[in-house]
């Protein structure tokens, strides 16, 4: 008994493939979302975050130090200081405020000093902080 094609047999595959198809297009993604891919942060320790003289004095800028962001501080006198840019309370980026000259987390008011002490708010400890080497021109930040 040989199977004709009939026009039957061919809505039943159509709509059995579509709803396949569309089932896999909304699973995916979610399954993604859930689950993502392992990314392996980059192994550098060490990293140009500014050319000398690109930041004035009592200023502040965020820099990438591998897949995470650093925070090159240049002080009122001059010098540089670097920090993680990532607070310790929950992961939040901080920032520089000239007009307090400390290290300041948006998210829930944490402050730190410049020598990246916690000082108000939740931050349960100091930043991480990084060397910071001026050399032909460029500042550059390297883990200590």
């Amino acid at each position: 008994m040989s199977q004709q094609p009939t026009r039957r047999r061919f809505i039943n595959w159509f709509l059995g493939t579509s709803l396949g198809a569309m089932a896999a297009s909304v699973l995916y993604p979610v399954s993604r979302y859930i689950s993502p891919p392992d990314i392996p942060e980059a192994a550098t320790d060490r990293v140009v975050a500014a050319r000398d003289g690109e930041l004035k004095p009592n200023a502040g800028k965020i820099f990438r130090f591998g897949s995470l962001p650093g925070l090159l501080v240049r002080s009122a006198d001059g010098s540089y200081k670097a920090f993680s840019a990532t607070c310790t309370h929950l992961n939040c980026t901080v920032q520089y405020r000239d007009d307090t000259r400390q290290i300041w987390c948006a998210c829930h008011n944490g402050t730190y000093d410049l020598t990246g002490k916690n000082l108000s708010g939740p931050p349960p400890r100091p930043l991480e902080e990084y060397t910071v080497n001026v050399a032909n021109g460029e500042v550059v930040v390297s883990r200590t």
